[in-house]
């Protein structure tokens, strides 16, 4: 992998709530965005027109294969019919949730031993995820955005077992509005998911540090 000067494009598989939020904040950052669902793209042209105005309306794998970065915003139980292979050498941001109670039991993520992104991760073996964006509301996305040292910006998390990735998507986060915190691997994740200290909570840096200096060992 090697980082550009430009910024990178992005593909946001998904155009729900949580993928319409992310590419207009991303959009509004100066971003190309591509958006794609799991057919044609002329079934979406219309929602993307209205609701993400500067979006492009793709095939999945047309827009995995121009983009720098990609955002799974699709629900989790979609992931196992996710097509691997096109995500291959790509940074993928890992975006979803597993919630049981709402996704139904998914034998894919009921590994005891694994967090949600790890199974990702194995499972896109050829990609560098990153979890980042599934601890804050989609309705929060573009009400909570700051310029950069606004006293108390709010801060999302950034983890990885790729630092230079996770360097990429956290000056990506910092474009759009927030402050980015690091944890040194993606295991450490698990302090965003459903349950954990930072899990829709609006906390700046400092206050994000403190919430989950407990269970992870911060990046400086």
């Amino acid at each position: 992998m090697t980082r550009s000067r430009r910024r990178p494009h992005v593909a946001i598989l998904g155009v729900g709530h949580v993928g319409s939020a992310l590419a207009r904040i991303l959009l509004d950052a100066g971003y190309d965005v591509d958006v794609a669902a799991s057919g044609d793209p002329q079934r979406i042209q219309l929602i993307a027109s209205v609701l993400m105005p500067g979006a492009r309306a793709a095939w999945a794998a047309d827009a995995v294969a121009a983009a720098d970065v990609v955002i799974l915003a699709i629900p989790l139980h979609r992931f196992a019919g996710l097509d691997r292979s096109m995500l291959d050498g790509t940074i993928v941001i890992d975006s979803m949730n597993y919630w049981a109670p709402t996704d139904g039991v998914q034998p894919l993520f009921e590994d005891p031993v694994l967090t949600s992104s790890e199974v990702v991760q194995r499972e896109l073996h050829g990609a560098f995820v990153v979890k980042t964006f599934n601890h804050i509301g989609y309705h929060e996305m573009e009400e909570d955005r700051r310029p950069e040292g606004t006293p108390g910006r709010r801060a999302l998390g950034v983890a990885s077992d790729h630092p230079e990735a996770a360097a990429l998507v956290a000056s990506l986060i910092e474009d759009v509005g927030y402050d980015a915190v690091l944890v040194p691997t993606l295991r450490d994740g698990a302090a965003f998911e459903p349950g954990g200290p930072v899990f829709g909570a609006q906390l700046d840096a400092a206050g994000f540090r403190t919430a989950i200096e407990d269970e992870t060992a911060l990046v400086a």
